[in-house]
């Protein structure tokens, strides 16, 4: 990974926000809504598993959360209209609590550096994924998309389809990733089974 998420500051929110929080367990494929019966913006700590992050009115796949972390830190410092969905893509576990409760607790506990820091790293990989997508040929989005799928666990890759997963991210054709798909596998760049990512040799730059 790029950015290393902040582990210190992340346990130290997670310490303050957990005994206010509401418990969820979830299976994969589930989709979490932002908002209480209050219709007041939640903030969601992932404790175990992985969700996709996915924008609401284009279905387009934002990125992808892994355990553990923490979204929506930003809902309480500036309230907004909320435009992404949450999808489990593992059994997940976590808690949620509102983003305005949230919001009182980094004011108790003087946590505002800690809040920081975290919104810092998660502003700096949102900069990576954009260096990464735009301005960039088809190749080298489908490959940095194959790299970053590269970071996951074994038991992640196993569950997400390289090819669909891929055209969410970047938008492009599917004929046109089946295409760079097929001759990487025939060069022996990687190695997919049952149209999912096993591993990567070695990716060429220019394509």
């Amino acid at each position: 990974m790029l950015y290393a998420q902040p582990a210190h500051e992340f346990n130290l929110l997670n310490t303050q926000f957990s005994p206010y929080g509401t418990p969820f367990q979830c299976e994969c494929d589930t989709a979490i809504t932002h908002e209480n019966e209050a219709q007041e913006s939640n903030i969601y700590v992932l404790l175990e598993g992985a969700m996709a992050v996915e924008r609401q009115s284009q279905g387009m796949l934002y990125e992808m959360m892994s355990a553990p972390g923490i979204f929506g830190l930003s809902m309480g410092i500036q309230p907004g209209p909320v435009r992404y969905t949450l999808v489990a893509k593992t059994a997940c576990k976590g808690y949620f609590l509102p983003a305005s409760v949230a919001l009182q607790l980094l004011e108790k506990h003087q946590l505002w550096r800690e809040a920081f820091y975290l919104m810092t790293w998660k502003n700096r990989v949102l900069e990576a994924r954009d260096l990464q997508l735009i301005g960039t040929s088809s190749y080298n989005q489908i490959r940095s998309t194959l790299l970053t799928m590269a970071e996951w666990d074994e038991a992640l890759r196993a569950r997400i389809g390289v090819m669909n997963y891929i055209q969410r991210r970047t938008q492009i054709s599917r004929s046109v990733i089946a295409e760079v798909l097929a001759a990487l596998r025939q060069g022996n760049y990687i190695e997919m089974q049952k149209g999912k990512l096993v591993s990567i040799n070695h990716l060429p730059h220019d394509y």
